[in-house]
């Protein structure tokens, strides 16, 4: 896996995130919903937010706002899992957590024929909350979700980057 910088590593209070002015909040949270600058611009507009949940909450909400297009540019935005391509600090880090980084040569074909299997049917990658999981459970999931309807597997999809993005800010944003 190749990785790019990102702002996932710096932990801001809230009384911190909430006196950012735009460029530096987008560029401190940016990476939450996998660099989407107009997203968390958006986010910063509805602020102050004053406590992690309600920050969390205008993720989602603007997540929500946006038309298809621009939600499944955001899906499109994800990496592979597994893939050894350039991706988000955040990224490398939450699949190094569940071992991606370390299966052998035949679940790394497998994990790359389920990935190519599920953007060929879905238009856009296989997108999972990987912290808590393991290679056996990713495996298992993407499996599993090659057999739901494109409305269905949108729809968890996107519920997965609502996940990611909370795992994320709370990371990013404490006490």
């Amino acid at each position: 896996m190749s990785v790019t910088t990102d702002a996932a590593s710096v932990r801001l209070t809230m009384a911190e995130v909430d006196a950012l002015d735009a460029g530096p909040f987008v560029a401190a949270l940016g990476h939450v919903y996998e660099d989407t600058p107009d997203l968390a611009l958006a986010v910063w507009a509805a602020g102050p937010h004053r406590r992690v949940d309600a920050l969390a909450d205008a993720f989602s909400a603007a997540l929500d706002g946006l038309d298809d297009e621009h939600q499944l540019d955001l899906l499109r935005a994800h990496p592979q899992l597994g893939a050894r391509r350039l991706m988000t600090a955040a990224s490398v880090d939450e699949q190094a957590g569940a071992g991606l980084d370390r299966v052998d040569d035949a679940v790394r074909e497998e994990l790359d024929h389920g990935n190519a299997a599920y953007l060929d049917r879905f238009g856009f990658p296989f997108i999972v909350a990987v912290k808590g999981l393991t290679v056996d459970d990713i495996r298992g999931q993407l499996r599993d979700r090659l057999a739901n309807d494109p409305d269905t597997e949108r729809r968890t999809a996107v519920e997965q980057v609502r996940r990611i993005g909370r795992l994320r800010l709370d990371a990013a944003v404490g006490p």
